[in-house]
């Protein structure tokens, strides 16, 4: 597994996500889409459709992929780890998430925060609109820590502990949280079971998360002893059981208060600040953080090919 797992991560580090190609997570959404209406109509019980909706999801996510790896399984070994190789691939977001936060990095540079507003919004969930350069750029680097383990840290996980089977099942489970797992009047209910699963799954990558960080941490040359201080103090203060450890950690790393009240869908959410108020944010933060998800992932990737190899030898 140690070989796919990093010919699938140099293949998302070289490709990223192409919005013309077909992507999985991206059918997994439009079935989530089109089963709410139906869901709803059929099951009085917000909660309830909301679980058979999973079900169905984390179905369709495994099923597809069981089908995939079999249709493929008396083929020659070549084209069996390609497509292996591919279905992990599809499960990383590194390099989207970074050509995201470099598409906000851009106009503030030129000064164009409007525009720096617009691109950020593609990527978070709170209201933008009003966002100062300070606050943009500390939503930015805050959708890059708590993505750092939803969209590499689980995914890199899973497929060490299961292959690309598993990994399925979490991207199905972490697409569901995203589209639906929302504590509003819509969602509090039906995107219950998606929240929950999302929890359960990232709860051990979350905390690992600050050793990977911190470690990325000294060898980017920044504060690492703070980091991981930080990361142990500040963690659990998020109002969310994962999200809040690698932005602790992430905090820790560039001396910078992340969290703090925002705007999410007309409501102000009261978040605890995270780390400690020594400066202002800065646009070269961006950079910082982008540098240490290039590192984070690359550690991951070392350390679970070294397990995966040695269980393999075990």
């Amino acid at each position: 597994m140690g070989c796919k797992l990093i010919l699938a991560y140099l293949l998302d580090l070289a490709l990223g996500d192409p919005p013309s190609w077909p992507h999985p997570v991206r059918w997994l959404g439009r079935l989530i889409v089109h089963l709410e209406d139906p869901l709803r109509r059929t099951f009085a019980n917000p909660r309830l459709a909301g679980v058979v909706l999973a079900i169905c999801v984390v179905g369709a996510a495994a099923g597809g992929t069981i089908i995939a790896l079999q249709l493929v399984s008396s083929q020659p070994p070549g084209i069996r780890l390609a497509v292996e190789v591919w279905l992990i691939y599809g499960a990383l977001s590194l390099q989207d998430l970074v050509n995201h936060a470099r598409a906000v990095h851009r106009p503030l540079c030129q000064g164009d925060l409007p525009a720096a507003r617009e691109a950020l919004a593609k990527i978070v969930g709170r209201e933008t609109g009003q966002l100062s350069e300070a606050g943009v750029i500390r939503a930015t680097v805050e959708t890059i820590a708590e993505n750092t383990v939803d969209g590499v840290l689980s995914p890199l996980f899973y497929t060490t502990l299961g292959g690309p089977v598993l990994v399925w099942i979490f991207k199905a489970v972490s697409t569901l949280d995203s589209m639906v797992g929302y504590k509003n009047v819509r969602y509090r209910e039906y995107g219950w079971a998606g929240a929950r699963l999302d929890d359960i799954f990232n709860w051990l990558p979350a905390r690992l998360s600050g050793g990977f960080i911190t470690v990325a941490a000294r060898l980017a040359g920044l504060d690492w002893r703070q980091t991981w201080k930080i990361f142990r103090r500040d963690g659990r203060l998020h109002a969310s059981p994962n999200a809040g450890w690698p932005e602790a950690a992430m905090s820790g790393a560039l001396g910078l208060r992340l969290g703090g009240p925002n705007v999410y869908h007309g409501r102000l959410v009261d978040k605890p600040w995270l780390g400690e108020a020594c400066r202002e944010p800065d646009r070269e933060d961006i950079l910082k953080a982008i540098r240490l998800l290039y590192i984070t992932g690359a550690l991951a990737v070392l350390c679970l090919t070294l397990v995966s190899t040695a269980i393999k030898w075990y």
